[in-house]
């Protein structure tokens, strides 16, 4: 049993991503500050935000809902992973770093849902 959603291996996975698209981001050419940097790092706030808020929610359905909103966002980043990288603005190198913590995160909480589908204890 977990004491805190900091504990929660796909959240700590899910925030190492969020810190790394934070910082490949930042070198984003300047018209894009309101745009695909927003939205990058919008989505990837979502992904270990959402695990938080759906800890310490009561029911297994108000649970769920949250961490496939987490499910979503990980999709939602895939994508503007690619797009940063077909638009020249991350290394390959930095591409494959992305995609390899953002598998991290997927697998985790990915395992974490259905731990807590198949739980009484939902904590």
């Amino acid at each position: 049993m977990t004491r805190s959603f900091k504990d929660i291996i796909a959240w700590q996975k899910s925030y190492e991503y969020c810190l790394k698209v934070y910082e490949v981001s930042s070198s984003f050419p300047d018209f894009e500050k309101f745009g695909l940097r927003s939205q990058f790092t919008r989505a990837a706030v979502s992904i270990p935000a959402n695990i938080a808020e759906g800890y310490k929610k009561l029911s297994r359905a108000d649970k769920l809902r949250f961490f496939n909103i987490s499910q979503g966002s990980i999709e939602e980043c895939r994508c503007y992973n690619i797009l940063s990288k077909d638009l020249g603005y991350i290394s390959e190198e930095s591409f494959f770093l992305l995609e390899d913590k953002l598998n991290a995160a997927s697998t985790f909480l990915n395992l974490y849902i259905d731990g807590v589908m198949k739980n009484a204890a939902v904590n």
